[in-house]
């Protein structure tokens, strides 16, 4: 799926705006973007292989605190230091706290029957650079509208034609 374009956000809410460019080739993937909320600023940079697995994972705050994690694209992850992480084990897809955008990773690499996908996520909450590991999972609904739960958490979001969020209920639209 080529493509190489900028969208924005608005949180509604934390109240952030964040501003994404996305750029895919044949070979990688390669996304950069800003957050800004009412107490925190950051800049994340996600590298995706051709098969759209994630394997580098950036986050910088704008108070100097950072976060760099690395995937071998079949689950394996490691921090900065090259240390193994061994809770993300077989997770194949980055999932960041407070963007839609990487909503968008599992969706663009799947085939989809109709049938629901679950999908195990490196889950990094950037407001405070806690990882885990979440358990996700994806319903196509139509052309458009997935639905997304994960542990009691769940909403139907909507997607434009590049799989990207148009809405999702509550936390975030397309500025």
């Amino acid at each position: 799926m080529p493509l190489n374009r900028s969208i924005r956000w608005r949180g509604l809410d934390l109240d952030t705006i964040e501003h994404a460019h996305i750029i895919a080739t044949t070979r990688d993937t390669r996304i950069r973007g800003a957050i800004v909320g009412p107490d925190f600023g950051l800049f994340y940079r996600l590298k995706l292989d051709e098969n759209g697995h994630t394997r580098t994972v950036r986050i910088e705050r704008a108070d100097g605190r950072t976060l760099e994690l690395f995937a071998d694209g079949a689950g394996g992850w490691s921090d900065d230091r090259a240390e193994p992480i061994a809770a993300l084990r077989g997770c194949i897809d980055v999932d960041i706290w407070p963007t839609p955008l990487t909503n968008s990773l599992p969706i663009w690499r799947s085939a989809w029957t109709g049938q629901p996908l679950r999908f195990a996520m490196a889950w990094i909450d950037a407001t405070d650079m806690s990882v885990s590991r979440a358990e996700q999972v994806y319903t196509r609904l139509d052309d458009t509208r997935f639905r997304f739960q994960s542990a009691d958490f769940e909403r139907d979001i909507t997607l434009d034609g590049d799989g990207l969020v148009v809405d999702y209920p509550g936390l975030f639209t397309q500025a």
